[in-house]
């Protein structure tokens, strides 16, 4: 018997042979021993493993079914055991945190197993003994920002097949004008049937969709079909055996996420009221309302733990976020460590001399010393306050007060409860709070209560290189209020148990959702209004439908998921009671406990209040228990790991199976590129005992400090062991790169061959030539077939307008570093659809309906959006490309005079309005003979100037590193 807890906390027990001792780590000392466990696990790992496809998926579906926002997900695997020995096979599946497990079951031999959902409390009793015996292992663990892994093992007898499937709900939160529906694909191996179909089912009408993927490539984009009409769309994935393949290998490209995202169409009105088996839900985000004026006070930690990166981050996100202050919104700044210091006395009003002083002390925050959060918050309160009684607030504005903080509080008052108190005291509901979590040494559960006490929300920012973007994405979210005080009412002979009706803040792109039950003999006539505060008055909405037309437009689609209100009602009500849960007192909160239990057990959810039993075949742990983690958990003091859905790990042999094998797996993957045995390339290493380079360790300053979990970094460790009671560890010391020569001289290029040029300089040989650099841009001009331009910029001061054409609806400019020579960004606009791609040296980022997506170079992108496509490829090339329009592409070139690289192709497409810095090119060039004493000089006119050009050898970047020799027309600008 086994009994879950996840995250797996820092204190484990090894079951590796040999070994019986039970390991804890939790000082700074103690790396080198985690490193050590680490091998261990991958040891075993590395002799135990029979060959590949021993156990072989023969089939994997994944169906998800969306009624009206909500999600129903059955993934199906079907595999077979092609050993002559018994195997183990382990399912796992990656899914949303916000979903609900409703069902798992194992087919065996005709048998089936089923998961049975209890109460969390008894199956805790029931398997206490077994936890006490160490065998507890996690079914669901947590996995990255939003995704969580379901995971369960068998014996699988030798030809033996079994079938496993697994059932999960989510109601699709509208954010930032968009629904998102992520699904993870990662089956680790070639699948003869793989299948992927979303359906989408809206009777308000589909406005927007869009499809995005990590995985994709040209080849796959052929498996993956669109169809839509007014009210449904149908997307289906079905790749064939050969497009699954990697190019050269039989290993699988399919790793990565599978992302669709749309909207509906709405209008100014009391929003969608749907019907279905007795229930209703009625969905809220009217169109065309004025936004309100907000007062909003930032208050940022800049103590010691906010030092380096995260500082740095939280300052280019707060300079974004100043820019898009409205002028009707009044601002101030509240800065803390020890101590709490404000910018101005006052809160000032959001003008451009205003955001710009802001701006300059954002700059100049600098981190050290303690967490002072009790002051801090209520220096904020008092702002708001101050400036309430001597009405400086205008009428009818909201106020907000947004706290950025990374630890726990150690300076004055460090009781969170007394914190809370305080904060709830002093705002007294006239004011919201939304509370940023930066990291995990925070107390999330702090942070949320005191948001939620006070009308807001907690959100956690994760450390990453788009930190900035996270915190940014968070303040679009409330950045546009529209709405205060909304209420929702139902005639009282109509309804009943209906979820929450009231609302403080309703923000531009979210959506309010609000769902009840029928009474049998309700009215045939369903009305509703909808109250709220605007700007400066009141406002009523008021909605009225007839109860058998709505009825009947769930009743005859076969693509949907039926009796699903009833459902979507019993999960929005879980969700709701959760979240009062936190606020209650001891009192309430058995109540709301026992209500949200009652409705988990009747409707078959796992939640935090549950735990489903997964049953086994007889001779093996006869059941393991599967618990919803919560975001509560600090996870600097646990372990955690991310696994890909349908991923089959076998063992031969029973004895060498680890509870924490797939945990060491997944930490040296994350930590430091190890893939296991093929190596971080997938190939096969030279040496099969050994990975790394040969010879000595180098650079002997490298070492290991151990700040908690988060912290451990292996800096470039490669490992695998040689025999199984041998380790071999190599740290690989980082050479800083030679930087290139990028500056420009013509004694450095090499002209091309046959060039009457002046050669009777004696050449030297004492030393090599100079490599041939890729120039900053290369442009391929109308009946210009034989050599293009090459551009060197030599002048630039501030953004470029690189290129723009109305009539393309693009426009694309840049920054050009002339020291470096190279671009620090460059940034491509589209008017339709509006969207803009910024790229810069560590990654894309491309903002829609002011949403944020931030994207690694290198890492394969496939997204269809209408009337755009966008791809990305392992060597980086970025194209954004849509018919009859000009592709433009972007590049992080690593080759010689490395950098930023833009390229064109279709530029025939190119109106006759092109302008801009390189748009001028196709404007119509005349080229001038060659020069009479040197035929590789020729001077070119654009527009009434003349540019002199010098034919040379540069490097081709436009098909990826490291590039071709090509013989161009080179001019300055």
């Amino acid at each position: 018997m086994l009994l879950i807890h996840s995250p797996l906390p820092l204190e484990f027990r090894s079951n590796l042979p040999g070994t019986g001792a039970k390991m804890k780590t939790s000082a700074p000392g103690r790396a080198c021993g985690i490193a050590t466990v680490l091998l261990s696990l991958l040891a075993v790992l590395h002799t135990s493993t029979p060959q590949k496809n021993d156990i072989d998926i023969y089939s994997l579906t994944v169906d998800s079914r969306v009624s009206s926002r909500f999600a129903h997900t059955v993934v199906t695997s079907r595999v077979v055991n092609k050993a002559n020995v018994v195997q183990e096979a382990t399912f796992q599946v990656e899914l949303p945190k916000r979903a609900f497990i409703t069902n798992f079951s194992m087919i065996i031999d005709g048998v089936t197993y089923p998961g049975n959902i209890k109460e969390k409390a008894a199956a805790q009793e029931q398997y206490s003994t077994a936890v006490a015996r160490g065998e507890s292992a996690g079914l669901i663990k947590a996995t990255g920002r939003k995704m969580e892994q379901f995971q369960v093992s068998v014996n699988v007898a030798p030809s033996a097949k079994v079938t496993f499937e697994l059932v999960y709900e989510e109601l699709l939160k509208r954010r930032l004008e968009v629904y998102e529906l992520l699904l993870k694909v990662q089956p680790q191996q070639l699948v003869k049937h793989l299948q992927m179909d979303i359906h989408i089912f809206e009777p308000q009408g589909i406005s927007f969709l869009e499809t995005e993927s990590t995985f994709m490539t040209n080849e796959l984009a052929d498996a993956l079909t669109i169809s839509r009409n007014k009210t449904k769309a149908h997307i289906r994935f079905k790749p064939t055996l050969s497009q699954q393949k990697s190019p050269g290998q039989e290993d699988t490209v399919l790793n990565g996420n599978f992302i669709i995202r749309y909207d509906v169409n709405r209008t100014l009105s009391g929003g969608s009221i749907q019907i279905e088996n007795g229930y209703f839900v009625h969905y809220f985000a009217p169109e065309g309302l004025p936004t309100i004026p907000k007062n909003v006070i930032f208050v940022i930690d800049k103590s010691g733990s906010m030092l380096g990166r995260k500082i740095q981050q939280t300052r280019e996100a707060l300079i974004k976020i100043l820019d898009d202050l409205s002028p009707r919104d009044q601002f101030n700044l509240i800065s803390f460590s020890g101590d709490a210091t404000q910018w101005k006395p006052l809160l000032v009003p959001a003008s451009a001399e205003d955001v710009n002083q802001a701006r300059r002390y954002v700059a100049g925050i600098q981190a050290q010393g303690g967490t002072n959060i009790n002051d801090a918050m209520l220096m904020a309160v008092q702002l708001l306050s101050n400036a309430n009684r001597q009405e400086l607030l205008p009428a009818g504005s909201v106020s907000l007060i947004i706290l950025l903080t990374d630890g726990d509080p150690t300076v004055g008052e460090t009781n969170p409860a007394r914190i809370q108190k305080n904060v709830q005291e002093a705002i007294a509901g006239q004011y919201s709070l939304f509370c940023l979590g930066f990291g995990f040494d925070v107390s999330y559960a702090f942070l949320e209560k005191m948001a939620l006490d006070n009308g807001g929300l907690a959100r956690r920012i994760y450390e990453d290189s788009d930190s900035a973007l996270q915190l940014q994405d968070f303040y679009q979210e409330v950045a546009n209020p529209l709405l205060t005080a909304v209420t929702f009412e139902y005639p009282s002979n109509a309804v009943e148990e209906v979820s929450q009706d009231n609302f403080r803040l309703l923000f531009k792109g979210s959506e309010i959702v609000v769902a009840g039950k029928l009474q049998d003999q309700s009215p045939d006539v369903l009305s509703a209004k909808v109250r709220g505060h605007l700007h400066m008055q009141n406002i009523t909405f008021q909605t009225e439908i007839r109860v058998a037309e709505k009825e009947e437009e769930f009743q005859s689609p076969k693509y949907i998921f039926h009796s699903f209100m009833e459902r979507l009602w019993a999960y929005l009500t879980i969700q709701q009671l959760l979240e009062k849960m936190i606020l209650a007192s001891d009192a309430e909160k058995q109540a709301l406990e026992t209500q949200a239990l009652n409705l988990s057990l009747q409707y078959s959810f796992v939640t935090p209040l549950t735990s489903m039993v997964v049953t086994k075949p007889e001779g093996e742990e006869r059941s393991e228990v599967a618990e919803k983690p919560v975001e509560t958990e600090n996870k600097r003091k646990h372990f955690h790991l991310g696994l890909p859905l349908s991923r089959f790990h076998t063992t031969g042999d029973r004895r060498s199976r680890l509870t924490g094998s797939s945990y060491a797996d997944s930490f040296l993957t994350e930590r430091s590129g190890y893939r296991g045995p093929t190596g971080p390339s997938g190939k096969a290493p030279g040496n099969p005992g050994r990975i790394g380079p040969q010879g000595p360790v180098h650079s002997p300053s490298h070492h290991l400090t151990y700040h908690g979990v988060r912290d451990l970094l292996l800096p470039d460790m490669l490992l695998a062991p040689s025999t199984p009671d041998e380790v071999d560890l190599r740290i690989k010391a980082r050479v800083p790169a030679i930087p290139s020569d990028t500056m420009t001289h013509r004694h450095q290029e090499r002209k091309p061959s046959g060039s009457s040029a002046d050669t009777s300089q004696p050449a030297k040989t004492d030393s090599p030539p100079a490599p041939i650099q890729a120039p900053p841009v290369i442009l391929t001009l109308p009946g210009q077939s034989v050599n293009p331009l090459c551009v060197d910029i030599k002048h630039s001061q501030g953004p470029m307008n690189l290129l723009s054409d109305p009539d393309q609806g693009v426009e694309v400019t840049g920054q050009y570093e002339t020291e470096k020579a190279q671009f620090s960004w460059i940034e491509v606009t589209f008017k339709n659809p509006q969207l803009q791609v910024r790229a810069s040296p560590e990654h894309v980022v491309v903002t829609r309906n002011r949403r944020n997506s931030a994207y690694k170079w290198k890492e394969t992108l496939f997204s269809v959006t209408p009337g755009l496509n966008m791809t990305m490829d392992k060597a980086g090339l970025l194209l954004l490309s849509s018919p009859d329009k000009v592709t433009i592409g972007l590049l992080p070139w690593d080759g010689p005079g490395e950098g930023l690289r833009l390229l064109l192709r279709d530029t025939d497409r190119f109106s006759s309005h092109v302008g801009g810095t390189l748009g001028q090119f196709y404007q119509g060039v005349l080229w001038g003979p060659p020069a009479a004493a040197d035929d590789s000089r020729r001077t070119l006119s654009v527009q009434g100037r003349d540019y002199s050009a010098t034919r040379l050898l540069k490097l081709d970047y436009q098909e990826g590193s490291p590039g071709t020799e090509i013989s161009c027309w080179s001019v300055e600008l």
